[in-house]
Order: C-alpha cells, then structure tokens, then sequence
C-alpha cells in the first residue's frame, strides 16, 4: 500500500477545498469520494469547520482528508478498489 499525505487541520483555510470519504449513513458498505469546502465555524467563533452537505462539522484531525483530488482517489482505490467511469 503507498503512502498518502493526509491534510492537517492546520494546513487548511476558509475557503480552501478539500476531498473526503463519506460513508451512506443509511447503507454503511458504500463510500464516495467528495468535495467539501473549509469554513469559519459558525457555532465556535475562532474556529474551522467543514462544510458538507449544507452541515458545518469541526474541524479535527480525527477527519482523513486531502486537498487533492488526484491523492484522494488514490488512497480510495487502495481502500475499495478502482474506480470506473
């Protein structure tokens, strides 16, 4: 398995995209790839939140993200294997 640069909490700026895994909350076996974008958090002032799906999450380091897309994919075919368009 390679290894991929994971994106720090501190490495990110509102505004800045970023790529994640997101798991179906209905059927836990599907993961996609998606963009989120990184905003001011508007229920802790001061503080960074992701932006997915009209919903803020605070931002951690507890969340695997990348700012490139190309890495993102990668990292999700070694989890899940290929991709096909």
């Amino acid at each position: 398995m390679d290894t991929y640069e994971q994106t720090s909490s501190k490495d990110v700026y509102p505004g800045d995209s970023v790529y994640l895994f997101y798991r179906n909350p209905h059927t836990q076996n599907v993961a996609t790839l998606q963009e989120a974008t990184i905003e001011p958090d508007p229920h802790d002032a001061g503080k960074l939140a992701i932006f997915l799906f009209d919903t803020y999450y605070p931002l951690s380091d507890e969340f695997v993200f990348f700012k490139s897309l190309e890495e993102a994919e990668a990292m999700y075919n070694d989890y899940f294997g290929p991709t096909y368009e």
